[in-house]
């Protein structure tokens, strides 16, 4: 009989495979003989740690030097302090403060402080006690600038000032910060509307101040409005405001677009609200908007390439974007939604509703490029006409119970989430009925969850 001849793998020599055997069972990260690979992984957690720490620092306390417009040029501080104060007016009492949205930082209060309010020996309609809330650093977003005697010189705004709030643990509007959150009571307008002159903004706008005032009137609680420094578009086509809701900064962790319009990721927003709407002192650079057709007013005002110098700015961007990103969606309370209800929702979620195919779980938007057309989600262009690539951003969905005072969607439109999903029951043609409307919503309310 012929033998059949087979060829034979090629061996491998035993020390060969004993190092091969050792190197799979070394865990990535383990220190090499000389330290170095766990030297480098110890720098990594530690340059997390103090990105943290530097983040948290800038956004809640630092105002990128833009005391020089708020205090220096709108002359904001001098309607805080009022008349009686070296400045004019009756002053901002503590109560009219809260009144517009103004969060306090119990955390930053003495405890004897703490101990006098409780007892109500405090007077929260004397503008003085405003000053010293904000000598102690503890008016959420807002700094004063005090001179040697205790006289203040100025103001300026941080980051926290729209995107924290606080858990009013200790009294309506004042608690403990919740960085993150957007401060759905604040009225932005009607802050910058106490500044007494408010020419810097007549002048770019080239309007009158009663135009300002009348603009900044119509924002309301909750909104601002991003664009209107650079296209000049206060209100809609069917006369309503231009602005828009106020975004959550929490949930962010991989997700590309910081905001409703397709204009750029976290520290590209980061910059064009430090430099542009903060009015710090930085770099920013943006070619689009040089067109003067859709952005005249920020292409006349060189919004498109903005140098200062020193730059307040530039360097702190990496551990404000770090810190941003570490700050989680918060989880919705114990008994804010209904378990069952909820589960049902999941279901609709990803199959009849269709909402995965753009809310891809567990992101709960589109991994990439996640903007769509105002045609594509059935409603009008103007807000994603103002933004460069004519798009709205897929809106993620984690943490959707703690922003939804002033409604749903970029600018309210839906006052609740059954409203959401019943506009696209019916752009979409999905067949929903009632009860599959309310799993849905129970489950939105659920984000996120385990």
């Amino acid at each position: 009989m012929t033998r059949v001849r087979v060829a034979s793998r090629p061996r491998i020599p035993a020390l060969g495979l004993a190092m091969g055997l050792l190197v799979l069972a070394t865990p990535i990260g383990a220190a090499g003989d000389d330290g170095s690979r766990g030297d480098f992984d110890h720098a990594i957690v530690d340059n997390a740690r103090q990105l943290i720490e530097q983040g948290r620092q800038i956004f809640r306390y630092d105002t990128f030097g833009d005391e020089d417009f708020w205090g220096g040029e709108l002359h904001l501080h001098e309607t805080i302090a009022g008349a009686q104060h070296g400045g004019v007016g009756p002053g901002l009492s503590p109560s009219a403060a809260l009144g517009v949205g103004l969060k306090v930082d119990v955390d930053a209060l003495p405890r004897g402080l703490r101990k006098q309010l409780k007892r109500g020996q405090v007077d929260l309609n004397d503008p003085a006690t405003t000053l010293a809330l904000l000598q102690l650093d503890a008016v959420v977003g807002v700094s004063g600038v005090f001179d040697p005697g205790g006289h203040i010189t100025s103001v300026g705004i941080q980051c926290a000032l729209c995107h924290s709030t606080v858990d009013d643990s200790f009294a309506p509007g004042i608690g403990h910060r919740l960085d993150g959150w957007p401060n759905r009571d604040l009225d932005v307008g009607a802050v910058v509307g106490l500044a007494p002159d408010l020419s810097p903004i007549a002048t770019l706008l080239g309007v009158d101040d009663a135009t300002v005032r009348a603009v900044l009137a119509s924002w309301g609680p909750g909104h601002f409005d991003a664009q209107l420094l650079l296209d000049g578009k206060a209100f809609t086509p069917a006369g309503g405001s231009g602005a828009t809701l106020i975004p959550p900064a929490f949930g962010l962790a991989g997700v590309n677009l910081h905001t409703s319009g397709a204009w750029g990721s976290v520290p590209y927003w980061n910059a064009f609200v430090a430099n542009l709407e903060m009015h710090g002192k930085g770099t920013f650079v943006d070619a689009r908007l040089n067109d003067l057709t859709q952005f005249p007013v920020g292409a006349a005002a060189g919004f498109a390439d903005v140098r200062s110098q020193p730059d307040l700015i530039t360097a702190k961007l990496p551990a404000l974007h770090f810190y941003q990103l570490s700050i989680p969606a918060p989880r919705p309370p114990a008994g804010s939604f209904d378990a069952a209800a909820a589960s049902r929702g999941q279901q609709l979620f990803e199959g009849k509703g269709r909402c995965a195919s753009c809310h891809v779980p567990p992101l709960y938007t589109e991994p990439g490029w996640n903007t769509h057309t105002a045609a594509e989600i059935g409603i009008d262009d103007f807000q994603s006409g103002r933004d460069p690539d004519h798009r709205y951003r897929t809106t993620p969905l984690a943490g959707l119970w703690a922003h939804g005072k002033g409604g749903y969607y970029h600018d309210g439109r839906f006052a609740t989430l059954p409203d959401v999903i019943r506009h696209y029951d019916s752009a979409f043609g999905l067949g929903l009925v009632d009860a599959e409307v309310s799993d849905l919503a129970e489950f939105l309310k659920s984000l996120p969850n385990d």
